[in-house]
């Protein structure tokens, strides 16, 4: 596995596709209102993962551990999430819930993956 993470129009899909020369199909886009959160892991790249996780948060079901139940399925993965961790902590009960989760799905995948990237500035520097 793959764990590509960075702030907001940092350049981490760019880098994706040009480095591991993914084409748009290959990409599952991850959406923060599902009723029903699932990853298409029939695809190579899961982006936006944050997403994901923030449509956990909002249907009360544990990201870390769904990861975790399906942590065979990610092997051979590419996963881009957005680094929600700087900054101010929000007032909202439910954002601060999301930064928390993202923060620990993050720790779990980092520890799983092979390879962990950030990217800053549209340059990568490699963590792990």
């Amino acid at each position: 596995m793959e764990l590509i993470v960075g702030g907001a129009y940092q350049g981490k899909l760019e880098y994706v596709k040009k480095t591991y020369q993914i084409k748009d199909e290959e990409v599952f886009y991850c959406e923060e209102d599902a009723a029903n959160p699932q990853l298409d892991l029939s695809k190579k790249v899961i982006y936006q993962l944050e997403n994901f996780i923030l449509a956990c948060v909002k249907q009360g079901i544990g990201a870390r551990e769904y990861l975790m139940d399906n942590r065979g399925f990610l092997e051979n993965k590419i996963i881009v999430c957005m680094d929600i961790s700087q900054g101010i902590v929000p007032m909202d009960r439910e954002m601060r819930a999301w930064r928390e989760m993202n923060g620990r799905a993050l720790i779990y995948l980092s520890e799983e993956a092979e390879n962990v990237v950030r990217i800053f500035c549209g340059l990568p520097h490699k963590i792990k």
